[in-house]
């Protein structure tokens, strides 16, 4: 699932190539995938896109001006979403909706443009065509973004929830931004269990989960930032410590990385690094076992 890093890269790559472009055409190819009804698809056509940035992992497209009403083009890509930029399109011909993996086409007035695709059956990508982007649902929900936070409003935001710290740490209405691969990488840096209780950690402890935070998202964005969208995901890949390395050595310790699996998803951490050496249990496999 693209996070705070990719989707701020994503977000750069369309300054640089399409902010200051007229828009010719969107085409919402998977009708689940717009979420909205007013303004309509048509409403962004001869409009010029003016800015491009984010919301926590939302990203977010503005067509016209102020001064003119701007139209917002809002999507969260999801766990199987990316963004595809295309100097030219095959043909001007309309996309068929279908069971492709284009959701949506925005065309450009230089035959250039941008697809929005989701891979899998599972379709989860939402985009949103707003006058506002707090008309989005999870917008208006989003708590204060990762990397604008100090550490008196970080240590609030964290103790305001009581529960295991991951799961704190990826809520998107305590800090925007952060998701499943990122808090891994968070978590092996502070040097803290997974399911370590964000009630009963020390004011040590949260000055060095604020500070790997920090360190580990700016680092991501610091890498991801000037890459082209293709090269975002293996980028990304690049740059982990322990998130999708179960198996590996740890690259601080050389202890094994080990994983927890959950129905839908799953987490990786050091034992050494992070729970003094001592694995935790793996749900799904306890299940089996018992």
């Amino acid at each position: 699932m693209p996070e705070l890093p990719e989707v701020e890269a994503l977000a750069a790559y369309l300054r640089e190539r399409a902010v200051g472009r007229t828009a010719d055409r969107l085409e919402v190819v998977a009708i689940s995938a717009l979420k909205t009804y007013d303004p309509p698809p048509s409403a962004v056509a001869g409009l010029e896109i003016t800015a491009a940035g984010r919301h926590g992992k939302f990203l977010d497209v503005t067509f016209g001006a102020a001064d003119t009403g701007p139209v917002h083009l809002v999507v969260h890509l999801a766990r199987a979403g990316w963004l595809h930029y295309r100097e030219s399109f095959p043909a001007a011909t309309p996309l068929k909706p279908g069971k492709g993996p284009i959701a949506v086409r925005v065309r450009l007035d230089d035959g250039s443009g941008f697809d929005l695709t989701e891979a899998g059956t599972k379709k989860s990508l939402a985009a949103y065509l707003v006058r506002d982007p707090a008309e989005v649902p999870g917008v208006s929900r989003l708590g204060p973004d990762a990397l604008a936070v100090d550490l008196e409003t970080f240590t609030a935001r964290i103790t305001s929830r009581r529960g295991q710290v991951k799961g704190v740490l990826t809520d998107q209405e305590i800090l925007a931004g952060i998701g499943n691969a990122y808090s891994d990488e968070i978590l092996h840096v502070a040097k803290l269990s997974p399911f370590a209780l964000t009630n009963k950690l020390s004011a040590e402890q949260i000055a060095r989960l604020f500070e790997a935070m920090r360190s580990v998202e700016t680092d991501a964005v610091t890498r991801s930032v000037g890459q082209r969208a293709a090269e975002l995901k293996s980028e990304k890949r690049s740059g982990f410590r322990v998130h999708a390395r179960t198996g590996l050595p740890c690259p601080v310790c050389g202890d094994t990385v080990r994983e927890v699996s959950f129905a839908d998803t799953s987490l990786q951490y050091c034992p050494t690094c992070q729970t003094g050496g001592k694995p935790l249990a793996d749900r799904r496999l306890s299940r089996i076992v018992r």
